[in-house]
């Protein structure tokens, strides 16, 4: 199953206060960057990545900057979870 095209049309699990757009056609399927995991040109499993908007997505690249850095990793953490929760349900990953 490709993770990245499960994400289409799929609600922001990042849920970021004042920033989600809930707009699920813009939602991708956003990498986790962890030292020790990625680098370079080295970018996480699929299976380590959350559903985001658009809007949800800059803010965890920090492309724009509302929130304090530390509570949207905590956010996007918790978004990897919840998508990995869905995912789970249906069966697609164990």
């Amino acid at each position: 199953m490709n993770l990245r095209n499960e994400a289409r049309g799929r609600a922001c699990m990042g849920r970021y206060p004042g920033v989600c757009n809930f707009d699920t056609s813009t939602t991708v399927l956003a990498h986790l960057r962890l030292a020790g995991i990625t680098g370079g040109a080295q970018k996480a499993p699929d299976q380590l990545g959350a559903w985001l908007c658009s809007a949800s997505h800059d803010e965890t690249d920090r492309r724009t900057r509302k929130l304090e850095s530390d509570f949207v990793k905590t956010m996007f953490y918790e978004a990897i979870f919840r998508t990995q929760y869905e995912l789970i349900k249906e069966g697609a990953i164990k």
